[in-house]
Formats: C-alpha cells, structure tokens, sequence
C-alpha cells in the first residue's frame, strides 16, 4: 500500500497530508503505521533531503 520508492513515496505522503490528515501523527494512525514503519519513512523522505514542517503538513 505504501510505495517503497522515495521519489513516489514523497508525493504520495505529502498527498495524503494535504487531502486527508491534519498531522504526521494523524496520517501514522489513519494508515494504521507502526512508530518504526513511520520513522522508515521520515528516514527514507530525509535521505532525499525533505522533513516534515509542521506548520505547513508537509514535507519540504
């Protein structure tokens, strides 16, 4: 359910940031992620150079 590829990864988490969840956190429990499947996935987002920002839900 979740791409593995980084690339398509980015654009299918900050999708579901802007068109379904409030929050990082709100995403993690609506896709039922453990803390480790969340934390691969900051970890694989980061090794692109992007981090969550809060403020505006998304990973830039």
């Amino acid at each position: 359910m979740i791409p593995q590829d980084p690339v398509i990864l980015l654009s299918f988490i900050n999708t579901q940031l802007r068109d379904n969840y409030g929050s990082l956190e709100a995403l993690a429990e609506g896709l039922d992620l453990s803390r480790e499947e969340l934390d691969n996935i900051i970890s694989k987002l980061k090794s692109l150079g992007y981090e969550y920002h809060q403020g505006q839900n998304k990973f830039v």
